[in-house]
């Protein structure tokens, strides 16, 4: 038996993917209308990674999602600001030139989207975004070593990166929708957070299958489990496919049922999304707003 074998062993890690939907259905049929309000709306707001992550993204165009969050006070005096922007490595620079709000920077980094690139590269752009300005680093987990029970290099190449982050926040994402199982998700988390983890993340958005309710429900666990365990409380992000502010209530109403109070602000929960801040705010306002 591996030394990772045994660390499993530690945790909850046969879960049981029908068990795990059919709880999912029982916590929000108790609980989803008690959160179903604007002031939770106003709470995932405050909560979002606001993100663009295309191949076409240009320094105007970033430059202006910068200033909509530089002003937005301005128009919405009332609502709580996003609580980072999230963007490619090279596009860093910008958002730190332009960026007034106190707010994080957050860049994608080590060979993101599909982390199938040289150790060297993931430890090197991640320290340059870094010494760019990032103050938060989402990268992904090597899936194929994952999946093929490669675990010590998943994790070695972790804390490797977790090292060249420096006082930046590593945003670990396991890109649940690859890895299928509810047992496959608890494992990667468990793994992710032994190597360093400051937040576990659901997903790149750049496959099919993204943020799912059981995902959610399965990392909080291991979230909580972890911190029962070695008192430590790890972050969590859901991210990829949240787009509607009945899909964040859902996410938020899990997290809140299995973690509890204290990770509901945007030190220890974040979405990571583009179209879900427009949404939550024409809920908020109750009309159609298109801001960012």
């Amino acid at each position: 038996m591996s030394k990772y074998d045994d660390l499993f062993l530690q945790y909850n890690c046969n879960l049981n993917d029908e068990t795990v939907s059919k709880d999912i259905e029982k916590i929000l049929a108790a609980h989803y209308a008690e959160n179903d309000n604007k002031e939770v709306y106003k709470q995932c707001l405050s909560q979002i990674d606001l993100t663009s992550l295309n191949g076409t993204d240009t320094h105007a165009e970033i430059i202006s999602m910068v200033n909509k969050v530089n002003g937005f006070k301005n128009e919405f005096p009332n609502l709580p600001n996003v609580g980072a922007i999230c963007v490619y490595p090279a596009l860093v620079p910008v958002v730190k030139e332009h960026l007034t709000e106190n707010i994080g920077i957050a860049a994608v980094s080590a060979g993101f989207p599909a982390s199938q690139t040289f150790i060297e590269v993931k430890i090197a752009e991640t320290a340059m975004s870094v010494m760019e300005g990032a103050t938060e680093i989402d990268v992904v987990i090597s899936i194929g070593k994952f999946l093929e029970g490669n675990y010590e290099e998943v994790y070695e190449e972790l804390t490797e990166i977790k090292a060249s982050c420096r006082d930046a926040h590593m945003k670990v994402i396991l890109e649940t929708g690859a890895l299928k199982t509810a047992s496959n998700i608890m494992k990667a988390s468990i793994l992710a957070m032994q190597a360093g983890a400051d937040f576990i993340k659901t997903s790149t958005g750049k496959i099919p299958v993204a943020a799912t309710l059981e995902a959610t429900y399965v990392m909080c666990h291991a979230i909580r489990e972890w911190n029962e365990k070695n008192n430590v409380k790890v972050s969590y992000k859901p991210a990829g496919g949240i787009v509607t502010t009945e899909d964040a209530v859902k996410h938020y109403t899990l997290v809140k049922e299995i973690l509890g109070n204290e990770w509901l602000n945007n030190t220890m929960f974040r979405f990571g999304a583009s179209r879900l801040a427009n949404n939550l705010i024409t809920s908020i306002e109750g009309k159609e707003v298109k801001y960012f």
